[in-house]
């Protein structure tokens, strides 16, 4: 960090914290931070109010069961905020950034995105010491131990994608590859990221309390079939081995496919179990699961479920723009209580009640910054950012409150996570199990929907641009016609022609280039990698807010102000858009 940044920090953290930064503090700057600043997106175009953008659809959306989010995609037409949040509290969202990474030079940037923070040069983890040797500054409850998960994702993955400490021991963590989230998770809008999911022992132990590989694939490929509620592919498997009819065809043989066949269980009046399971689990989990000690039900992931996520720069190799070493974040989650599908339409039902009776109430999760915060749907979150210094430090309970809102009670998830269900599948793509670092994106077809239209098309056609800010002009150069005058006029003489000609059907995808979207179909990377440039630009606006340690105020990366964004909301203000089921 150059003097000048030194400078503007230390004046950051005076003004805003008073010299020290309290990581343990309840105290919120931003009552409401589990709303995302996507939420304030403007809707309608500045130059033409008939010129509508829609990117709420990918996250509010129809609900598919067990998730009980009831009426989300309504979402779509209001900014339906309490009054505390009509202020637009994301303010890094509108500072310029120019002078700022104007200060740090390409190289600078580049050399310290490739410096992992995770380990050091030995392969040890950097904050594993930290966390069993805990400072007063970290450990809330003062009880001289740290009492959250700590970081154990050695990122040394075998063929298939299971991870192995340096013994050369699996962990248990497996890394899964998958179509990035729509807009903000795309690293043309800033960041890469990575999954790992990590089950039970039960789930990957022997008889003899082992490591067993196959049963670990087995049981993954069918909690995988239980969460899409669609069969899975699978490499070819002896049934007799494990007493489970893999592919439902009513006997034991080799299946190369996990079928999803769900029938209730029935429930044993004399020993109070349930049983006659049409799908479980194999080893010690099966019989976990017949003893009543586990829980199985389509959508949701047995209690003991692990995620492990993390958020990285954008390194630049031979001009090619890939996954830096160096995290922004190491983000965490473990699933520890069960909530059958009546207590979760029951939740559903609450939040709308709640929401009618009291508008201006405000969200609360239980929780702190060493345990992570409840989701009230089962799971614990809780992750670690980046310190001014560069290392990796427990995020405060603000900091993580900004995961809440999106890990709860939105449309898009399955079970409260958003990418399993779009993990990869088939021999083609090794079944979806692989690391970044194994095998990156290129030559990735777009992800073809239900209705025969492809993903990533689909949204740029709907919102019209290339992320909610719709900031990004290297999208908007690539995959839209840069004379904006020339069709905002024929888009009003279309307009007009409609009123005169009812039966005109006018199309929605009027400004996007069709050899590019050709292009983008065959290879998503055609529209998610940015170029070396504009990662560079990227990774020096982030590191700004980094030596700011401003988070709570904001962590999209950008370094002009955006200005598709609302800085106040109205009471009942609406989007004017029409509603998009998926």
């Amino acid at each position: 960090m150059n003097k000048r940044n030194i400078l503007f920090t230390s004046l950051f953290l005076l003004t805003n914290y008073g010299f020290a930064q309290d990581l343990k503090s309840k105290n919120l700057y931003n009552k409401t931070a589990y709303i995302s600043s996507q939420c304030y997106t403007k809707t309608v175009n500045d130059l033409n109010e008939n010129i509508l953008h829609n990117s709420c659809f990918s996250c509010h959306t129809k609900n598919k069961e067990p998730n009980f989010t009831l009426a989300d995609a309504d979402l779509q037409e209001a900014y339906d905020f309490p009054s505390s949040a009509f202020k637009n509290p994301w303010t890094n969202l509108f500072k310029d950034r120019t002078y700022q990474t104007k200060s740090i030079s390409d190289e600078e940037i580049l050399a310290y995105v490739k410096e992992d923070n995770y380990k050091n040069k030995k392969g040890e983890f950097v904050l594993k010491p930290k966390l069993e040797n805990i400072s007063k500054d970290w450990d809330f409850n003062n009880n001289g131990k740290w009492d959250g998960y700590i970081p154990d994702v050695a990122f040394s993955f075998d063929r298939d994608g299971f991870d192995k400490n340096k013994k050369g021991e699996y962990t248990g963590w497996r890394a899964f590859a998958y179509y990035p989230f729509l807009g903000t998770f795309w690293p043309t809008n800033g960041s890469f990221d990575d999954v790992l999911i990590r089950l039970p022992k039960s789930f990957y132990l022997n008889k003899k309390a082992l490591f067993d590989k196959e049963i670990y694939t087995i049981n993954l490929a069918i909690i995988e079939s239980l969460i899409k509620q669609k069969d899975i592919l699978i490499e070819e498997v002896d049934e007799k081995k494990y007493g489970v009819d893999l592919n439902q065809n009513n006997r034991l043989d080799l299946a190369k496919n996990v079928v999803f066949n769900w029938m209730t269980p029935k429930y044993d009046l004399k020993t109070g179990k349930l049983k006659d399971f049409s799908m479980s689990y194999v080893g010690e989990a099966k019989k976990l699961l017949e003893n009543g000690e586990l829980n199985i039900a389509p959508g949701l992931y047995p209690v003991g479920t692990e995620f492990a996520h993390t958020v990285r720069y954008l390194d630049v190799q031979k001009n090619e723009v890939k996954m830096a070493s160096r995290m922004k974040e190491f983000r965490y989650a473990k699933k520890h209580h069960w909530n059958n599908y009546t207590q979760l339409l029951n939740l559903g039902y609450a939040e709308i009640k709640e929401k009618h009776d009291f508008p201006e109430r405000v969200d609360v999760y239980l929780g702190n910054m060493e345990t992570g915060l409840s989701n009230k749907r089962g799971w614990l979150y809780q992750g670690f950012i980046e310190d001014n210094k560069g290392d990796l430090r427990p995020q405060t309970y603000e900091e993580t409150l900004f995961c809440m809102g999106c890990h709860s009670n939105i449309g898009a998830t399955a079970d409260s996570t958003f990418v399993f269900q779009r993990k990869f599948e088939g021999p083609d793509m090794s079944y979806g199990w692989y690391h970044w670092s194994q095998r990156g994106l290129k030559g990735v077809k777009d992800r073809v929907l239900d209705d025969g239209q492809t993903e990533y098309v689909r949204y740029l056609k709907l919102n019209s641009a290339g992320d909610e800010f719709r900031s990004n002009d290297e999208v908007m150069n690539k995959f839209f016609v840069k004379d904006w005058e020339k069709d905002i006029e024929n888009i009003e003489r279309d307009l007009i022609s409609k009123l005169e000609n009812p039966k005109i059907v006018l199309k929605q995808d009027w400004k996007l280039k069709k050899n590019e979207i050709q292009k983008l179909k065959e290879d998503i990377t055609h529209l998610i990698i940015p170029s070396k440039q504009r990662a560079i630009q990227l990774n020096k606006a982030y590191k700004v807010i980094v030596d700011e340690q401003s988070y709570i105020y904001g962590r999209d990366t950008h370094v002009k102000p955006a200005n598709n964004v609302h800085k106040t909301i109205k009471d009942g203000q609406m989007t004017h858009l029409q509603k998009v089921q998926k």
